[in-house]
């Protein structure tokens, strides 16, 4: 993922800043704990399309940065 485009992103659901989890494929919001998929390479940044994370699944993310 290009990262100027990363910069320019953020979460649609609060504005918050986004980490990309290049293994995983996805963009994550910690404050909402979101990952928005990445198809193609393209980011779908649709609230509807994240899938919710648990606690646990969060920390596993979190961990591998």
């Amino acid at each position: 993922m290009d990262h100027a485009l990363l910069d320019m992103l953020a979460c649609p659901a609060c504005k918050s800043e986004l980490v990309y989890k290049r293994g995983a494929q996805v963009l994550i919001c910690r404050a909402e704990r979101l990952a928005f998929p990445l198809r193609e390479g393209k980011p779908i940044m649709l609230v509807n399309e994240a899938r919710h994370l648990s606690t646990d699944e969060l920390a596993v993310l979190a961990a591998g940065e």
